[in-house]
């Protein structure tokens, strides 16, 4: 049985709140345009775009490096602003056990946040943490919340 890891990440907004979650529910093919650095190309590879099981790839560059994310939507709660991603084929999954990533939008007092909870399983010690995973979505997160407040 693999070591399970929990990373989480907050980050004020600039942009309407709905704006985020809105990009990820119904335009993720917006993305790699909002942040070309992280994101390269969006697929829809089955079911719809915002339809719970649908399943769609990412390409993006991490640590100077090409990778692909195929993923299955998991859940979407748009009264509370979540979203679950949950990786079933690519590059984390092939060192990782599993890899899931929840979207959450928090109000706290006058503050926007966009919340991301990294849930994923390690083979054994010697695999690393996802930090730089992590790191990733943040400046991903701030690209497509600069984009949005130009």
């Amino acid at each position: 049985m693999g070591l399970k890891s929990v990373l989480c990440a907050k980050i004020e907004m600039k942009a309407n709140k709905d704006v985020f979650h809105d990009v990820f529910t119904n335009k993720p093919h917006h993305v790699s345009t909002m942040s070309p650095l992280h994101i390269q190309n969006f697929e829809l590879l089955e079911g719809g775009i915002g339809i719970v099981g649908s399943k769609i790839c990412w390409n993006y560059t991490l640590d100077g490096e090409k990778k692909i994310s195929k993923q299955i939507l998991e859940t979407i709660d748009y009264e509370n602003k979540v979203l679950t991603l949950k990786e079933f084929e690519g590059d984390v999954t092939d060192i990782y056990d599993s890899f899931k990533a929840i979207l959450h939008i928090e109000t706290k007092g006058e503050i926007d946040l966009v919340c991301w909870t990294l849930e994923y399983e390690r083979p054994n010690e010697n695999v690393p943490e996802l930090i730089n995973v992590l790191n990733f979505v943040v400046g991903m997160t701030k690209a497509i919340d600069d984009h949005h407040d130009n």
